[in-house]
């Protein structure tokens, strides 16, 4: 109640009364009612001011002390300190595949069952690729269609050598314009003739191979030298019907004779029938497949080429337009016939990892309609099991992979399991201002753990031998302790008698387990740190 309202309620005491006269009436005094004195108004509200003004002073002089609150009070010791992480998770297997395709059509092989260890690349379904062959098939012409077009459309911009050989004769110059089938050189495989002869009325025992021979070539005057390359076993009867023998001669060509031209032979004592045809071993004429003007001809007659070389060009923008356009084809050609291989390693469905079958839901002779079929099998890589636990941002600097932890299942009660920590990652998520990191833990050794149980999961980190230490909770906001004053403590040190002499004082942390927290400055081993009795407090 305020002090002005105090006053206006109160009424000023009666005077004394004066010793009454003799024989005179006693007169008696009274307050008006609802009224008291106004004295002890001011003396309770003095009292009210004076109580707060000591709380306030008691709270100014005791800093974060609280008055009327329970501490305890620990001494700072060196002790070792486990630095551990706790968390939970859910167990997952190492690897996990749900086995699908996009292709349509009836299983023709399904060769495994539910619980099968299958490779990676393990058949499990075919499917009926009648159509996808198919496609396959007309997409490899089609390639080879377009790369026949490019090589036709290369050959008429840039002629080649369709044999290895000798150049036999050169029809064209540089410069020339040409226009398809005009012949450009011919080329001979070797320089090499042969002639086949008749002679009459002689047997054939009368010639051997190796055997020379004087060769007698159209109206040139000297003769060529030979050899017989080979004799008919036996006669036959010749044009005029007579009987004769057959001799094959080779001759060496001097540069000018080609398959227009006739000779004669004499071997031994016996001449030849008639004139035979001069045979030019392996001859090809080489022609202009397109039109344009001959550029960059550099061969002469006599000249060695080798089959594929480029003779010359035959220059024109239809021609190089041509090969342009056969080049765009064939690469058009290849995707399409790649892409119909690929679809036809669609219909082999093998598995992609290495692992269990959990589930089979389709079988030989059933249909599949693509996506809509959804998962035909499943399967699980079960080496290991992992478990994937958020870690506060406070506590990830103490994980790393390669630590041990220790795994516990409420379903598997009194039994531990070691694991490992497999991965740490950076990729963290943060949620009303605190950040947690996913750290990924391997049980290899999971004994009776089954994917999909609730795990908890306690990350060992080093140990920290004879560290100066205070319990957790005696560090407050601030990295602050509270340590009592002079005079602040009980005579025997069990209590706090004075909270207004408490003191805090700033500390330097280091690395903490689960009850204790390393502290590197700000105290020495012996001191006393004092622990709020958070429950006292409340129940307050």
């Amino acid at each position: 109640m305020k002090t002005e309202l105090m006053e206006e309620g109160a009424q000023s005491v009666a005077p004394e009364e004066t010793a009454p006269q003799a024989g005179a009436k006693k007169r008696k005094w009274s307050l008006p009612r609802g009224k008291k004195p106004r004295r002890r108004g001011l003396i309770a509200g003095a009292a009210v001011i004076l109580a707060a003004v000591i709380v306030v002073t008691r709270l100014q002089q005791g800093g974060t002390a609280q008055a009327g609150a329970n501490y305890q009070p620990v001494p700072v010791t060196r002790q070792d300190i486990a630095v551990t992480v706790s968390g939970s998770g859910t167990l997952a297997p190492a690897d996990a595949y749900n086995v699908s395709t996009l292709i349509s059509g009836s299983i023709e092989e399904a060769p495994f069952e539910e619980d099968d260890l299958v490779e990676k690349g393990t058949l499990l379904y075919t499917l009926d690729s009648g159509d996808a062959q198919s496609s396959v098939q007309r997409a490899n012409i089609s390639a080879a269609q377009a790369r026949l077009s490019l090589e036709q459309a290369q050959e008429a911009l840039h002629p080649t050598a369709p044999i290895t050989g000798v150049i036999n004769e050169v029809f064209v110059h540089n410069g020339d314009s040409v226009t398809a089938g005009t012949a450009l050189a011919k080329i001979m495989t070797s320089r090499d003739l042969t002639i086949d002869f008749l002679f009459p009325y002689v047997e054939p025992s009368e010639f051997y191979v190796g055997q020379p021979a004087t060769v007698f070539v159209g109206d040139f005057v000297d003769s060529v030298p030979g050899t017989v390359e080979a004799v008919s076993d036996s006669t036959s009867v010749m044009s005029n019907g007579q009987e004769g023998s057959s001799v094959r001669v080779k001759i060496k060509n001097p540069g000018v004779l080609s398959d227009n031209f006739k000779a004669s032979a004499a071997i031994g004592s016996y001449c030849s029938y008639g004139q035979a045809t001069v045979s030019m071993a392996g001859a090809a004429t080489v022609y202009s497949v397109g039109s344009g003007t001959v550029t960059g001809f550099d061969k002469l007659a006599g000249s060695n080429v080798a089959k594929g070389e480029t003779l010359c060009t035959i220059e024109s923008e239809a021609n190089r337009a041509q090969v342009e356009n056969a080049r765009l084809s064939v690469e058009t050609a290849k995707l399409s016939a790649g892409s119909a291989a690929d679809n036809l390693d669609d219909y082999r469905i093998e598995s992609p990892i290495s692992g269990t079958v959990i589930e089979k839901k389709f079988k030989a002779g059933d249909k599949v309609d693509g996506a809509a079929s959804g998962t035909l099998a499943i399967i699980y890589d079960m080496s290991c099991l992992k478990v994937e636990m958020d870690v506060n941002e406070l506590d990830i600097g103490k994980v790393k992979a390669g630590q041990a932890v220790e795994i516990t299942a409420a379903a598997l009660m009194g039994q531990t399991f070691q694991g490992t920590v497999e991965r740490v990652s950076v990729n963290g998520t943060t949620t009303s201002g605190f950040t947690t990191y996913p750290v990924t833990i391997a049980v290899a050794d999971y004994g009776e753990l089954k994917p999909g149980m609730n795990v908890s999961a306690t990350i060992l980190g080093e140990t920290v031998k004879n560290a100066l230490c205070v319990p957790v909770g005696a560090v407050n906001r601030g990295n602050t302790v509270l340590v009592p004053g002079e005079g602040a403590m009980s005579e025997d040190g069990a209590a706090v008698a004075d909270p207004s002499r408490l003191e805090e004082r700033p500390v330097t942390l280091g690395r903490s387990g689960d009850a204790y927290i390393e502290i590197t400055s700000g105290l020495t081993e012996g001191e006393t740190v004092l622990i709020l009795d958070q429950t006292a407090v409340m129940g307050g």
